[in-house]
């Protein structure tokens, strides 16, 4: 061959592997311009950092849902809505209904259930809600794409009684070493087999496990004053090392959640960590907030109501960014919702007030009770023809606002 034949080959050879490498580049968007716009519904989340729960063993699937909480940290909040599919303000136990749905057209974001009286071995939880009702609605939720909280309001094992039995101190003796600790395994055990029988095709669902929850709260035997701050660290680490090492247990995110109204305003961050089990035991900073919705027992102005509001998120969303975990309202709401204008006048905007705010993952309201319960008013969201419910379709309609019908893929 000649030279000038030979060097046609090399820049032949050239060019075919630079147009390689151009179709290559081209092949997948860069990594910060995702394919399709997040906000579309069933879209493919951008790429996000890998962020360590506090079991280096959780399932694929749990891992995802965690990974994709924070891809959609600053940009969407999800909503969720306790016993949503259990029964509503004029109805109980109807097949895939929820008074959410009924007024917005989708189920909620995520799916809030308590294990109460699980440990009794009963077929109902403190509730009335059947453990058989609650397993399928799981599934079926997660199925949708969902998200599943479960929180558990155990009897007190010394007593006997419920969960707001305080008569006689109780944490130390389910530790181990304690006269009951053997009892409060079998409350754990019975937890597990629970837990083991919430599975899709073959796949554990994920929860989000919030255990002991408003512990800096009086009113339950494992709140303050009833336990000493030691011995509930040691309450909740147990409580994860059981599930997580001894029980094998790999698809729980676990959500730390005390309670707003026993926090000073002044002092927020600090009050939070108040028997703070550790960052190696904690996923989620979470926290339950009724006092800045329109509690009772509030005498602030709905307008201070709103700013307080704001500082409570901030606080909370700050301390979960220094730890490196998922922020979320873990609990709250306003029963009855007597402002029209809640969802989008007070809520919403809080959850948009600054970036810190936005941070915010999920936001949980609690249940509407049949009838309205035991007081005839307790509700939490709206149903047909209540007076919010106009605002709670607008709410669902903002773009940082996510539903069911609106979740990306957050299982892969």
């Amino acid at each position: 061959m000649t030279k000038r034949f030979m060097t046609r080959i090399s820049r032949l050879g050239l060019a075919l592997m630079a147009l390689i490498l151009i179709a290559c580049s081209q092949s997948e968007p860069p990594s910060n311009t995702p394919a399709v716009k997040p906000t579309e519904p069933q879209a493919t989340l951008a790429k996000a950092a890998s962020p360590s729960l506090v079991d280096p063993n959780a399932t694929p699937e749990t891992r995802a849902l965690y990974r994709n909480l924070f891809a959609l940290q600053g940009k969407q909040v999800l909503f969720g809505h306790q016993d949503s599919l259990a029964y509503g303000f004029h109805w109980t136990a109807e097949p895939d209904r929820s008074d959410v749905k009924d007024v917005t057209g989708s189920f909620p974001a995520v799916y809030g259930w308590d294990l109460g009286h699980l440990e009794k071995v009963d077929a109902q939880n403190l509730d009335g809600v059947s453990f058989e009702l609650m397993r399928e609605s799981i599934k079926k939720s997660f199925a949708r794409g969902g998200v599943i909280t479960i929180s558990w309001h155990l009897i007190n094992p010394v007593t006997g009684g419920g969960y707001n039995d305080t008569s006689a101190p109780a944490v130390a003796e389910i530790l181990p070493g304690g006269s009951k600790h053997e009892v409060f395994k079998t409350f754990l055990d019975a937890l597990v087999e629970f837990n083991q029988s919430l599975v899709v095709d073959g796949v554990q669902v994920p929860i989000i496990f919030r255990p002991w929850h408003e512990h800096n709260g009086e009113w339950f035997w494992w709140g303050k004053g009833h336990v000493t701050e030691d011995d509930y660290i040691q309450l909740w680490r147990f409580t994860v090392e059981y599930i997580r090492d001894e029980k094998q247990q790999h698809n729980l995110i676990y959500a730390f959640s005390p309670d707003r109204s026993r926090m000073n305003l002044d002092s927020l961050e600090a009050d939070y960590l108040y028997a703070y089990p550790g960052d190696d035991y904690v996923d989620v900073i979470g926290f339950d907030n009724y006092w800045d919705l329109g509690h009772p027992a509030n005498t602030a102005s709905l307008e201070e109501q709103r700013e307080h509001f704001v500082r409570s998120l901030t606080a909370v969303s700050r301390i979960a960014q220094e730890k490196g975990k998922l922020a979320a309202l873990s609990e709250g709401g306003a029963e009855a919702i007597p402002d029209p204008e809640f969802w989008t006048g007070h809520l919403l905007k809080g959850l948009e007030a600054n970036e810190d705010t936005r941070r915010i993952s999920w936001v949980l309201v609690w249940r509407n009770a049949t009838n309205g319960g035991y007081n005839s008013k307790h509700h939490y969201v709206p149903y047909p023809g209540h007076a919010s419910a106009d605002d709670f379709v607008r709410f669902k309609q903002r773009e940082r606002v996510l539903f069911e019908d609106e979740l990306p893929p957050l299982y892969r």
